[in-house]
């Protein structure tokens, strides 16, 4: 098992920049820039900016999804694969987790309402 040599937590906060280079975004993250060019070929969500000479510019958000490609692949042991996939999978469910995470936790307050009120009767 991969040993986590330094989680999300250690790194330093995202300066309010509109865009960062690719020196500045693997000391943000504690990558090397070889590897965040390879992220960008594995992760389609990864797109930065590409100006002149073919130089990249990240975003906020950018940094935002690399910290969290990085904590899937060294934190938490994904393949770049099942990380690939579980990153298409959250991107997909977040409307719709919501409106069934609500229903579920609506449900169980009422069944735990009823069970109370079955309890008082019986006292």
């Amino acid at each position: 098992m991969l040993e986590p040599s330094n989680s999300n937590k250690d790194l330093p906060p995202i300066p309010a920049k509109r865009y960062f280079t690719i020196g500045e975004v693997g000391e943000l993250c504690s990558v090397k820039p070889h590897v965040l060019r390879y992220w960008e070929q594995e992760f389609p969500q990864l797109k930065p900016v590409k100006r002149r000479g073919n130089r990249r510019y990240y975003q906020r958000e950018d940094v935002l999804l690399i910290r969290q490609i990085k904590s899937l692949l060294y934190e938490q042991g994904f393949t770049i694969g099942g990380a690939r996939q579980r990153m298409s999978s959250t991107q997909e469910l977040p409307a719709a987790n919501i409106t069934t995470t609500a229903a579920v936790e609506g449900n169980d307050i009422r069944s735990m309402i009823a069970e109370i009120e079955s309890v008082l009767k019986m006292l």
